[in-house]
């Protein structure tokens, strides 16, 4: 593992899809392996304890959940990962749809919504990231493989340092897992864990 010194004020936290149909044991996807490997990871409380230490140093943290609205088609059907998400998943609105209460964002943090894989399309975080001089992405959330790896691949491409916290993250299987941290990302991203980055944000404040 690789630990990156944060600087607080040039840092922000991005917490993506860690919703109840993503990682939850009755979310729509727990039959694929989705909710047992978030539980292996202890995605959840990893997470939970970036935000805290996030929030304890004055970094940003910014949510992002992946949503399908009513109307059928709105989601796209050019790719098989757009299809796995119709019809009856991450309905806006819904259950399934909503970040996990463990995670719930605090007053004031932004929740940004959107139907494409990377967070970097189809919102503004780029503009806000860097309105808050934010220069450097601690990232978090699920699925590593899938909205994970593509939002990483896009804020490389927009210039950001990013830190992928690897255990603050999860997939349908370690074998997922495994391929997005050990191969997809591996000249993509700086790989850490929760108790560096945690380490990190603590010496920073």
């Amino acid at each position: 593992m690789t630990t990156t010194p944060t600087d607080s004020t040039r840092t922000a936290v991005l917490v993506i899809d860690m919703q109840n149909d993503t990682v939850h044991p009755d979310g729509a996807y727990a039959s694929t392996g989705a909710a047992d490997h978030a539980a292996s990871q202890q995605v959840v409380a990893n997470v939970a304890a970036v935000t805290a230490a996030a929030r304890a140093a004055g970094v940003p943290v910014v949510y992002s959940r992946i949503v399908v609205h009513p109307l059928p088609g709105l989601s796209g059907d050019n790719a098989p990962i757009f299809r796995m998400l119709a019809p009856d998943t991450f309905k806006i609105g819904t259950w399934g749809a909503e970040i996990v209460d463990e995670l719930a964002p605090q007053p004031g943090e932004l929740v940004l919504d959107r139907t494409r894989m990377s967070v970097f399309n189809g919102t503004e975080i780029d503009t806000m990231l860097r309105n808050l001089g934010v220069r450097t992405l601690v990232v978090v959330g699920a699925w590593t493989n899938m909205a994970v790896e593509h939002t990483v691949r896009d804020a490389a491409d927009h210039g950001y340092q990013v830190t992928l916290v690897q255990d603050a993250t999860s997939s349908l299987s370690a074998e997922w897992q495994h391929a997005a941290t050990n191969f997809a990302l591996t000249n993509i991203a700086t790989t850490s864990d929760t108790a560096s980055v945690t380490a990190a944000m603590k010496a920073d404040r």
